[in-house]
């Protein structure tokens, strides 16, 4: 049971303590806040979130904004979701931020329970890695090869199957 009508606004607490005001059916593109909204009622008060700070926040609400009448996504068994990394024109423009961005709105995803935003940027990182040598992608990542030679040997034989050819 809902009070409140959609177009109510609630106020969610970045980490950093900054309150951002945000329209509740954006917020409750969050399975979390969608949760924590029907267990609180409706209190007024600030809904913490712990784990995100503003400028994350505040990208993750934009994104949310920009879908929020999109219908809910079919759940783990849509496939042919999976199975593509196709991203619509605006989300890849969204996506468009560096690196650290982009792993703190995939983190802020998966913790919120975005699931349509975490696979958008789960895809943009496949698809910055699809084609790659591995020497490419430490370099695209900035990754560190800790591996002896010989261990990079015996990976690769041990991967043979994984290769194209």
């Amino acid at each position: 049971m809902s009070s409140g009508t959609p177009s109510s606004t609630i106020t969610l607490t970045s980490s950093d303590g900054v309150d951002v005001t945000v329209e509740r059916q954006v917020a409750e593109r969050s399975v979390l806040i969608k949760n924590m909204l029907e267990d609180l009622g409706d209190s007024g008060e600030a809904i913490p979130v712990p784990n995100v700070n503003e400028a994350v926040l505040k990208k993750v609400i934009e994104w949310c904004t920009h879908h929020k009448l999109d219908p809910p996504s079919a759940g783990d068994d849509d496939d042919s979701r999976r199975k593509t990394t196709d991203i619509d024109e605006w989300d890849q423009k969204f996506m468009q931020v560096d690196q650290e961005m982009l792993f703190e709105i995939i983190l802020a995803a998966n913790y919120l329970d975005i699931k349509a935003l975490l696979d958008v940027g789960c895809k943009t990182v496949a698809n910055m890695i699809k084609g790659k040598s591995p020497e490419e992608i430490r370099k695209t990542f900035n990754i560190q090869n800790d591996f002896t030679p010989e261990e990079e040997d015996q990976i690769r034989r041990e991967n043979e199957w994984a290769e194209d050819r």
